[in-house]
């Protein structure tokens, strides 16, 4: 599914979340705020996207099938060192451990969390 934005066209987004009505709504909310969000229902899927074009952000889940947030955003920050991640879960504690360390400078935003959260949060890793 592709959304676009028009109000900051540089500032692109690629999510992965494997819930249909979470990804619904995290692409709705982004939109409304300004951002192009293409979204992905896994990492196999957003990865290969991802060897196409350019994106400022990785927003994704951790637990998902076919290749998890984890492994998704080591192979992201491969191809674009210079690409932003922040990673959504529920999960956060038990799988951020050091055996799947995630890349350096990515931030974690813990489910439940309310949309403007999620807005605000990326907003400031953006202008980071």
């Amino acid at each position: 599914m592709t959304a676009k934005a028009s109000a900051n066209p540089m500032q692109r987004i690629l999510l992965a979340e494997d819930d249909s009505s979470m990804r619904a709504f995290l692409e709705r909310a982004l939109v409304k705020a300004g951002y192009e969000v293409i979204s992905f229902e896994n990492g196999a899927d957003a990865l290969d996207r991802l060897k196409e074009e350019a994106f400022t952000l990785l927003l994704t889940d951790i637990v998902m099938p076919r290749m998890d947030g984890i492994e998704l955003a080591r192979r992201a920050s491969e191809l674009d060192p210079e690409l932003k991640i922040m990673f959504i879960t529920g999960f956060a504690a038990v799988t951020l451990n050091n055996e799947s360390r995630p890349p350096k400078d990515a931030r974690v935003l813990s489910k439940p969390f309310h949309l403007k959260d999620l807005v605000h949060e990326v907003g400031k890793l953006l202008a980071a």
